[in-house]
């Protein structure tokens, strides 16, 4: 093959003594060592230079304390375009400072649990399946992972991470409502498993009208899991037996609308019965569709200490405007790293964080736990 790339009036001729051979030779294998040589491959572009170097500064370690920051003035509003300057972090009560910002939207990791106990039976379960499905198709960013978990007497992963939202509504249209309410079991399974999202940022979104009855995990240790991740832990509430914030109009007898979903959910069975099941140590005992008043306070228990908020609205219809507030909450928040200055010694180390120039309130994680 290399013969093809000796120059046309290069020819080798015949022996004509020691010398013109050993130069016939020679010139012939230059020939053939320099036509062999490929021209070398062009180097690639250099990558184009990133317009906010900030954004994209994250880094992962050990010693990399991660914070989630949500600001708002004395109005409630969210306060944008402010700068990496512009807010002090300290912990246990010394300054430090701060590696990494973003104020941007990153993408997230989120976890939903849905609350699937008796009481959810009939329009609470079916306005959740409404508000999640407009929630995971509208409200979210196509980069956002999300799995989904239901959780009645025990917990169960019905979808493990995914940005298909069609696996995603296929999970919730699969949903019948009863049995009792092991809340913190869920949270306790979950917190792990988004722990593991490929996203920096990492949250979870609870969605119960209850008060946990058949948990093994208590809220003491739920608290103690939850301090130990940095995922932000939001809830929403359905106080069913409070003033509701939604009236229907006296003569609509059909609930209004709802979005199409791509696959029909099933009916809703046991509507109004009363459910009997399994309660902490074996106890049972009968629980009306409402009568499981929603515990405000565990659920802020579950929460603040993240960074996150518990939100209580007083019928199920409100569940549409909470999550699309939670949506938007993680649309808008400033992402805050520096390096741990404590030690790993298995304790709780506060964190606080300001902004300055302005009467602004901060909400972000309160601590973690250096192990």
């Amino acid at each position: 093959m290399r013969a093809s790339f000796l120059p046309a009036k290069i020819r080798l001729v015949p022996f004509q003594g020691r010398l013109s051979l050993t130069v016939a030779i020679a010139v012939g294998l230059l020939a053939v060592s320099l036509g062999g040589q490929q021209t070398p491959a062009p180097l690639p572009n250099p990558p184009a230079p990133n317009p906010n170097p900030e954004v994209l500064r994250f880094k992962s370690g050990v010693d990399l304390v991660n914070v989630t920051a949500t600001v708002s003035d004395s109005t409630g509003r969210f306060v944008p375009g402010l700068r990496k300057e512009d807010f002090t972090v300290y912990e246990d009560d010394q300054s430090v400072e701060i590696t990494n910002f973003s104020p941007e939207r990153v993408p997230v990791s989120l976890g939903v649990i849905l609350d699937t106990s008796g009481s959810m039976a009939g329009p609470k379960l079916q306005e959740a399946q409404t508000a999640l499905y407009r929630f995971l198709y509208d409200l979210l960013g196509p980069q956002d992972e999300i799995f989904l978990y239901r959780f009645s007497n025990f917990p169960v992963l019905l979808q493990g991470w995914t940005t298909d939202r069609s696996r995603l509504s296929r999970a919730l249209s699969t949903i019948t409502a009863g049995g009792g309410t092991a809340m913190y079991d869920a949270v306790a399974e979950a917190i792990p498993l988004a722990q593991q999202g490929r996203n920096l940022k990492k949250a979870l979104v609870v969605i119960s009208d209850g008060n946990d009855t058949s948990s093994r995990t208590s809220i003491r240790q739920l608290k103690q899991t939850i301090r130990e991740s940095e995922v932000l832990v939001y809830a929403v509430g359905i106080d069913g037996e409070s003033e509701p914030t939604y009236r229907r109009p006296p003569q609509q007898t059909q609930p209004p609308p709802r979005l199409p979903f791509p696959f029909p959910f099933p009916p809703t069975r046991g509507r109004g019965r009363f459910q009997v099941f399994g309660g902490p140590g074996g106890t049972r005992r009968a629980q009306g569709a409402n009568s499981d008043r929603v515990n405000a306070s565990a659920l802020r228990e579950m929460t603040d200490d993240s960074g996150g908020r518990t939100e209580i609205v007083r019928d199920a219809t409100d569940l549409n405007p909470a999550t699309a507030a939670i949506a938007d909450e993680l649309s808008r928040q400033y992402y805050l790293g520096y390096q741990a200055p404590a030690k790993k010694d298995g304790r709780w180390h506060s964190i606080r964080v300001e902004v300055r120039g302005g009467t602004y309130f901060v909400r972000a994680r309160k601590g973690y736990v250096a192990s």
